[in-house]
């Protein structure tokens, strides 16, 4: 069972709406903890202030030690007196708010906007308000701006609900009951489950990192464990904090709304796999060059094509000839990727490709009639797999004209009976990244030692494939692994 507690600093502040058992004063929330051992319970603190040592800081600060899911969290209340945590990444900001404002707003040099769970008033600043309150979750927000020459956000402040006119307070009161609707909106299970986990899914993903099958694995294998495992989508971000831990099966990228939630749920103190850490560092193939270079594990031969950088170009091909790969340093399930035999080739193939990166990795080809996969969990092998090249192909994944795909065969082996070498390799790969879940992707040329071709934050686990020697075993390990840091979190011990 879940109960929602809204906690007001005075009873006056709620005088406006309608009574609701719902609503607390803080004095009484501080002396008299709500929620049993078999409750969930969410709090919303809409105390006057949250200063720091204040009575809204106090709410905030017991509701985490007491286990309630808070808004906001203590975190939150810290980072918004930061002043230098305000970047918000609009590249258009000063062109949205010129728009915005009458005549240009020439002679306006200070405004500011009031930001309700993440909804604003003025559709032209929505990305902007939903920015902030991804980033700083406070259910009432004012967000100031300021015009040197060029706008910026100057301020972002906590807003108490007896500054608001009657408007204001109509306009809360409709978005706190679109909030508290969406965040709650799920009824629980007869069952009581000891944690639930958020599993980030997109069921209209062509590619995605796990199929339908494997989806409904993992949920009953967490059910096994005591676990509820909930499948959730891009638009339930404002649901993370009703869980205990998230897991992303769905295509990650530093620049998209995977990397939001992740970063929102570590923030929250959740379990969280993938982490964001190791979105950032599997995701561009450039800085995991890097890496795996300075840790002096073996990759293909490497080199790094700069746009506008003709000699550059020609210095690679004088180092690895011809034919050669050229890489965008995002891609995934081999797109971005682009085999070239001549100079023509490479130009026309770097010329497409820089219009997606300022930087490209040019690589040796290095055949083989399969690749190695590993995967790996808390820094051990959870499972190994062969994938063979699309037929009549260079790459495992052959993309056709029409965006379809055609992928080679696999084989799924004990790791136990996979080489030692390319296993060992394997986990030292991932050893500088973190310890979440990893595929790591090697090839092996006849009895030559094994070389990484990329570390993905991300893998593929699908039913028929990757838990094919493994079966349902594979999937109890995942959930396994989220329970011993679920407990963990849950016993006060780190890691």
């Amino acid at each position: 069972m879940t109960r929602l507690v809204i906690v007001v600093e005075k009873a006056s502040d709620w005088s406006s709406y309608y009574p609701s058992v719902d609503v607390m004063s803080a004095m009484d929330y501080l002396r008299e903890p709500v929620g049993g051992d078999d409750e969930r319970t969410h709090v919303i603190n809409l105390c006057r202030s949250y200063k720091y040592l204040g009575t809204g800081y106090y709410v905030s600060l017991l509701a985490e030690a007491r286990g309630h899911k808070v808004m906001p969290s203590v975190r939150t209340v810290n980072d918004l007196r930061r002043r230098s945590l305000y970047g918000v990444d609009i590249d258009d900001l000063n062109q949205k708010l010129t728009h915005f404002l009458p005549a240009g707003g020439r002679d306006t040099t200070d405004f500011g906007i009031l930001v309700y769970f993440g909804e604003t008033a003025y559709p032209a600043l929505q990305d902007l308000a939903r920015q902030v309150f991804e980033s700083f979750p406070c259910p009432l927000l004012r967000i100031e701006f300021e015009r040197d020459r060029v706008w910026q956000v100057s301020a972002i402040k906590p807003v108490g609900l007896q500054t608001l006119d009657d408007a204001q307070e109509d306009a809360f009161a409709e978005e706190l009951d679109r909030f508290s609707k969406k965040l709650w909106r799920k009824p629980r299970a007869r069952k009581l489950y000891r944690y639930d986990i958020a599993m980030l899914v997109d069921p209209a993903e062509q590619m995605p990192p796990s199929n339908k099958k494997a989806l409904k694995a993992f949920v009953a294998a967490g059910k096994e464990l005591g676990i509820e495992v909930d499948p959730i989508g891009k638009n339930d971000y404002q649901r993370l904090a009703e869980y205990d831990g998230l897991f992303i099966r769905e295509t990650t990228a530093s620049d998209n709304h995977t990397y939001r939630f992740a970063h929102r749920a570590e923030k929250e103190g959740m379990v969280v796999i993938d982490d964001p850490t190791s979105i950032l560092r599997c995701t561009n193939k450039i800085f995991l060059n890097d890496l795996m270079v300075s840790r002096k594990l073996a990759v293909p031969r490497t080199e790094i094509l700069y746009r506008d950088d003709s000699k550059g170009m020609k210095d690679v091909v004088a180092k690895l000839g011809f034919p050669l790969v050229l890489k965008i340093p995002d891609g995934s399930f081999s797109r971005g990727v682009v085999k070239v035999e001549d100079e023509e080739a490479l130009a026309q193939a770097a010329s497409s490709l820089f219009q997606h990166s300022a930087l490209l990795l040019a690589q040796e080809y290095v055949y083989t009639e399969f690749d190695w996969r590993i995967g790996v969990l808390n820094r051990e092998p959870l499972y190994a797999c062969k994938y063979y090249m699309s037929r009549g192909h260079w790459q495992i994944y052959n993309h056709g004209a029409k965006g379809t795909a055609k992928s080679g065969g696999f084989e799924t082996i004990a790791v136990n009976d996979a080489p030692a070498e390319v296993v060992k390799l394997a986990l030292k790969a991932t050893q500088p990244i973190g310890d979440g879940l990893y595929g790591v992707d090697l090839k092996q040329v006849g009895n030559k030692p094994p070389v990484v071709i990329e570390v993905n934050d991300n893998p593929s686990i699908d039913a028929g494939v990757e838990d094919a020697h493994l079966g349902n075993e594979l999937y109890l390990r995942v959930m396994q692994e989220f329970l011993r840091r679920m407990e963990r979190k849950r016993q006060g011990v780190a890691g």
